[in-house]
Parts: structure tokens; sequence; C-alpha cells
């Protein structure tokens, strides 16, 4: 009996045919690059695009007359479908190709048919990073500045996330948003053990609401980091932390932030909003999203 040679874990980057696509593409080859891992594109078909078809179809028709309904549909259906799989083919291929261009070697590309959210799920087994678009098809009409599906994708998923933003610029200097709480302590040690960040400085920040053991806690998250050779700066700023937040990844020209994501239940924070959204709204730079 052959043993199974267990496949490296790739970068999975979640793309739509919006130009944010483009930007998804440039992180994730970076991340793939820093990482040494494969990357793969995923574009996902929608099974049920909501198309009308030109046909009246008021009143009460015929057997035939139904049949023949039936097949113009189907028919147009299938159409429809072939026609979204060759559109897909051929944008997944220019991605493919700006990838390569940016040092990427043989990048993958597949496209499923389903739902986005249930798709990475199934697909997280051999996943170290997702990547994908905090803004995606909708927002090219809307001006909504979080894409629709980010909440509940990154709930679903227990992998890191990286979010990223309009525009590329290569990660110089990364901030961890500390709390001293078991996510963003895993993450110190993610970070530590990860080739994804080597030989670029680390902020740590600490704020919110000050507690006793934060001064120990982030001298523990400080220490992990420089044993680990990193520059590991550490500022503890209590208050609001989504403006602390802000104010330091502008002053210290921070180009990710890595943080906790959505701690709490969707329940409260349909009632109360939700930090993360908050703070992703408020950060112009991508986010790798722990949970």
């Amino acid at each position: 009996m052959h043993a199974t040679i267990k496949q490296k874990e790739k970068v999975l980057a979640c793309v739509d045919q919006s130009h944010f696509a483009d930007y998804v593409a440039d992180y994730a080859a970076w991340a793939a690059r820093r990482m040494n891992a494969p990357l793969e594109f995923l574009h996902i078909l929608d099974r049920h695009p909501e198309v009308a078809i030109g046909a009246d179809h008021s009143g009460t028709i015929g057997m035939d007359a139904q049949e023949h309904l039936l097949d113009t549909l189907s028919e147009a259906d299938e159409a429809r479908s072939k026609s979204a799989r060759e559109a897909g083919r051929i944008f997944l291929n220019r991605l493919r190709e700006r990838a390569i261009a940016a040092g990427v070697e043989a990048p993958d590309v597949r496209q499923r048919h389903g739902g986005l959210e249930d798709t990475l799920v199934e697909q997280q087994g051999d996943v170290k990073l997702f990547v994908l678009g905090r803004r995606g098809e909708s927002a090219e009409t809307t001006q909504r500045d979080l894409g629709r599906n980010v909440e509940s994708v990154v709930r679903a998923l227990r992998k890191p996330i990286l979010a990223v933003t309009e525009g590329f610029t290569e990660p110089r200097r990364v901030m961890i948003a500390f709390d001293g709480g078991a996510v963003t302590r895993r993450g110190v040690e993610m970070v530590a053990e990860s080739p994804l960040f080597r030989g670029l400085p680390v902020h740590l920040l600490m704020s919110g609401k000050k507690r006793p053991d934060s001064e120990k806690k982030l001298a523990w998250a400080k220490t992990t980091l420089e044993r680990a050779g990193f520059d590991a700066p550490a500022t503890l700023t209590p208050g609001d932390a989504e403006s602390i937040i802000a104010n330091f990844v502008q002053d210290e020209g921070i180009d990710l932030i890595i943080m906790g994501a959505y701690a709490h239940s969707p329940l409260r924070s349909l009632f109360f909003g939700s930090k993360t959204s908050d703070l992703l709204r408020s950060s112009k730079v991508p986010a790798l999203l722990l949970r």
C-alpha cells in the first residue's frame, strides 16, 4: 500500500467578476509567494441567476404550449449557463496570467456552481489562507463599503481570511490589533511561526478598556514575536478601539492589520452592531481576520 502524500495547504483566492478581483489576485499572489504555498483561484457561479426571459407567461396555456415554454426556458437556461461558464473561464485565465506575472508558479483555476458560503466551508480542509475582496460585484452598482457576504463568510470559516481593499500595496508594515484574548494570542503565535510576515516589523497595539493584566499580556505578545526574530514595537493606548486603531494605521503607515473577527453572536451584532464591521469600514488597509 502506498502512503498518501498530504497535499500542501493552499492559498485560495475567491473572486467574482468585478474589478476588485485584480486586487484579490495581487494579494493572493503575494501571500502564496511569501508562504511558498500553491495558489488557486475559485470563481463561484450562482446556480440560480435571476434572469427574466422575454416571453409572456400570463394567463393559462395549453399542454403543448406549456411543454414548448418549458423547453424554451430550459434551452435559455442552458445557454445562459454555458455563456457564464465561458465568461468565467476567460476571466480566470486573465487572473492566472496576472499571478504568473507576479511570480507565482502554476496557479490553479476552478469554477464551481453553488452558494459562496457553503462552497468555501466545503473547501477549507486544505486551505491555509483565504483571500477575498471586502467589496464585490454588488459594490459596482451600490455604495456598500463592505461586501454583502463578508460577515457571513468570515463567521462560517475557521481558517484565516485576508480581506483586501481596493488597490494593491505590498505590505511592509504590519499591525496586530491585540486584545489579549484567545483569538489574538493564537494570532501572535501564528505570525511568529509563519513565513508570511517574516522580516517585516509587526506592531502590537492594545486599545479598548484597560484591564489589570493588559501590560502583562502585551509583554507576552512582544516577547513571543521578538523570540521569533521580529521587530515588535508594542503600544498600549486605552480608549475607543476603532478610532485609536484608525489613527495608528495612518500615523505609522501600516499596510495590513491582523485582528480577531466577529467574536459575538450574529444576533448581538444585529442589535449592537459589530466591532469587526466597524473596524473594517473605518480602516482603509487589508485585514487578516482570525477566528
